[in-house]
This record gives structure tokens, C-alpha cells and sequence, in this order.
């Protein structure tokens, strides 16, 4: 047997994935299955930005990139982010990454080691824990709890903070939950963390414009006391419907007296991915700076498909759901039909026909819950609903 390093045995998985290759293989069988359990807009990506990336080609540009990035694009996203937070980033600060994993991947590999704490949303995006736990480093979890609205609490999140804690991740608006952390309570977090200035932070901030019922994203940009040890990562996948592209950026302190991590993560890049194509970065140009009425209209339609989906669940026996306010998931709450959360959702699927991801594949406190993706049309939500309605029903009768 070849011998490979333990830290690879470490790594976990994104379940999602292994739920959409379950139903494309049933789809491929004849089954009709609906698949509310991946992340990924069913819109197509706007046709301006597809336009951009051929004219991109079109025009020559099939070389090497700068490994952070190309300075235009860059720029976009520095305005992009004043137009967002009202705060202004340097270019030099911005890294474009071939999609949002590669920012968690960065951070977590630049402070995870043995004898290093981490800590992360539990539950939370399971990528997370897995790179964690990759790198050596313990995974304490910080409770998203339903009865807090699935957001943070920042008095919780400090106290598990110790000498050894390196880094803490946090995202909202939240993938699996839905979640939405509130200004105050991201203040409150602000203000305690001035106490542990040894420890940096991963804002994952990829769902900023996907929010409802009058939230607003509070980036943690907006906080200059915690800029020099703040890394926030986004990027065009959700915002654009542009998953397939594989293009996101990430915002880095860049100075000398916090260890020059733009310039360490940069240093990555050229180990590791090069660089960003340069067509895909034309087209991120065009999404920033392009009309944005194509993603007014897919967050109203996920707007109207979310309170399609929380009417439904509640109605469904044994099952509640809070009303989530970002992002494009509900998750809920399962406990009372008597389910393990894991065999609920390979149930629905194999008999119902309906992909769904069971809540402990996002970690420790997600038993008892189920995500649902409701980035998909109105109708199949619909029948989904109608399908795990009987599926319940015949298995209370």
C-alpha cells in the first residue's frame, strides 16, 4: 500500500455533492426527482456576463494572469464593495480566487496547526470543519441555535475563546440556516474581541445581497478596529448565478505588523493555482459593473419561492420551520416525526423523490433538521412539498 500523509485521512467532504450525484444517477435511471439539496441558482448567468467572457477570448486575452488577479478586475470589486459596505478597500488588498473554497482553504491553512483552536459555525458550511481538522487544529464549534434565529450569539462565541483560538469564522447571512446576525449582536462581538487581538477573523460573507423582510448584511468591514486581522471572503457564484464560472474574491490586511497575509495568500496562489483565467475575470467585471435588474428579479423570485417553502413545511406533520431571513435555504426542524435527520432525507430521496441534505452533515447540531434548497422554480417546490406530504402521511398511517 502507497504511503500518504494522515492529514489527507483528515479531510471531510461537501455531502451536497454526493446528494446531487445520487439524483443525477436516479435521473438517469428514468426516475423524476426534484433536487432541493444543492446550493446553486437554476437561473442562468445573465447574458451580459456571458457576452463579456466571449468578447474576453474574442479579443485574445488566453494568457496568465496576475496570481491575484487582474488590477481591472480588482478595481471592480473595490467598487463593488463601496457601493455595498460604503467602506473603501485598497486593490492591493483584493485577491480574485477561483471560486469561495479557496479563501476558507487560505485562512484556515494559514492558522491551523496542532495545538491551534478554531472556531466555526456549527451548523454551518461543512468545509469548514473539514479544512480544520486537515490542518491539524481542534474545531470548536459556536452554536447557530433555532431558537436564536439560527444567528450567533456574540456573548457564546466569546466565551469560547481561549489563549490558543487563532481564528474565528463566521457567515451571514448563513448557508445551511438561513441565519441573519444582527448589527448589535455583531458589535457586541466587535467590542469583546478587542480583549483577544490575538485572534483573526474569516468572514464569510458570499449570500451579502439575500436577505428578507427588511434585514440588511452587516459586513464586518464596517468595524476598522478589527481591519488589520479581518479576512472576508464573496464572490459572484450566488450573487450572479455563476457557480460553474469558479470565481470568487477575498479581501486580505496587507501589513506588515499583522504578517503581510495579502501578500502570503498571493504567494499560495502561484504554488498552487497560478492564477484566475482571464475571460472568467472579464465577465466578473461586467457582473459588478453591468445592470443589475436580472439580480433584483432572482432575489424577488427566491423571496416569493422561500414563503412558499416555509407555509408548506409548516403544514407537513412533525416538521416546524422559522422563517430565514438570507440566503436561499430553510432549515427545518425535523425532531418531531421521529427521524434521524441523515435517513429522513436518503428516504425522501430513494422514495420520494425529493434531494434534500440531513442537517449533521453540517455538523454536530444539525441532527433534527433538514436543508432545503429552494433555489429552484416555484412549481417543483411545490411538488416536493406534495411528495414528502404523502411520504409522511404513509409512514404515520
Amino acid at each position: 500500500m502507497l504511503h500518504t500523509i494522515a492529514a489527507f485521512d483528515r479531510l471531510g467532504e461537501e455531502n451536497a455533492f454526493a446528494v446531487l450525484a445520487r439524483a443525477t444517477a436516479l435521473a438517469q435511471q428514468g426516475r423524476d426527482i426534484i433536487n432541493l439539496g444543492i446550493g446553486q441558482p437554476d437561473f442562468k448567468t445573465p447574458n451580459h456576463i456571458v457576452e463579456a467572457a466571449i468578447k474576453a477570448l474574442r479579443d485574445g486575452h488566453h494568457g496568465y494572469t496576475p496570481a491575484n488577479g487582474l488590477l481591472a478586475t480588482r478595481e471592480a470589486v473595490v467598487r463593488r464593495t463601496l457601493t455595498t459596505t460604503g467602506i473603501e478597500v485598497s486593490a492591493d488588498d483584493v485577491m480574485i480566487m477561483p471560486g469561495g473554497k479557496p479563501t476558507m482553504f487560505a485562512a484556515i491553512l494559514m492558522f491551523g496547526e496542532p495545538g491551534a483552536d478554531i472556531l466555526y459555525p456549527d451548523p454551518g458550511f461543512p468545509i469548514y470543519r473539514s479544512m480544520i481538522e486537515y490542518t491539524g487544529a481542534r474545531p470548536v464549534p459556536v452554536p447557530m441555535r433555532e431558537e436564536n434565529g439560527f444567528a450567533f450569539s456574540a456573548e457564546e462565541t466569546l466565551s469560547l475563546i481561549t489563549p490558543q483560538t487563532r481564528l474565528l469564522i463566521l457567515n451571514s447571512p448563513a448557508n445551511p440556516t438561513g441565519g441573519v446576525t444582527p448589527r448589535a449582536e455583531i458589535e457586541k462581538l466587535v467590542k469583546g474581541l478587542e480583549a483577544h487581538p490575538h485572534v483573526a477573523v474569516l468572514s464569510d460573507e458570499i449570500y451579502d445581497v439575500m436577505t428578507y423582510d427588511g434585514e440588511r448584511h452587516c459586513s464586518l468591514l464596517q468595524f476598522p478596529e478589527i481591519r488589520d486581522r479581518l479576512i472576508v471572503l464573496n464572490g459572484w457564484s450566488k450573487t450572479w448565478a455563476m457557480t460553474g464560472w469558479r470565481m470568487g474574491w477575498s479581501i486580505w490586511p496587507n501589513k506588515a505588523e499583522t504578517g503581510n497575509l495579502g501578500d502570503k495568500v498571493r504567494k499560495l496562489a502561484v504554488n498552487c493555482w497560478s492564477c484566475v483565467n482571464a475571460p472568467s475575470q472579464f465577465a466578473g467585471i461586467a457582473a459588478i459593473d453591468g445592470p443589475q435588474d436580472e439580480v433584483e428579479a432572482m432575489m424577488k423570485a427566491f423571496d416569493r419561492r422561500r414563503k412558499l417553502v416555509v407555509e408548506g413545511m409548516n403544514g407537513l406533520p412533525g416538521i416546524s420551520c422559522i422563517t430565514p431571513k438570507g440566503a436561499f435555504y430553510a432549515f427545518p426542524n425535523i425532531a418531531e416525526t421521529g427521524w434521524k435527520a441523515k435517513k429522513l432525507a436518503s428516504a425522501l430521496l430513494d422514495e420520494a423523490g425529493v434531494a434534500l441534505i440531513g442537517g449533521p452533515d453540517f455538523g454536530i447540531l444539525g441532527e433534527g433538521y433538514i436543508r432545503l434548497s429552494y433555489a429552484n422554480s416555484e412549481e417543483n417546490i411545490l411538488r416536493a412539498l406534495e411528495r414528502i406530504e404523502a411520504f409522511l402521511e404513509k409512514q404515520r398511517a
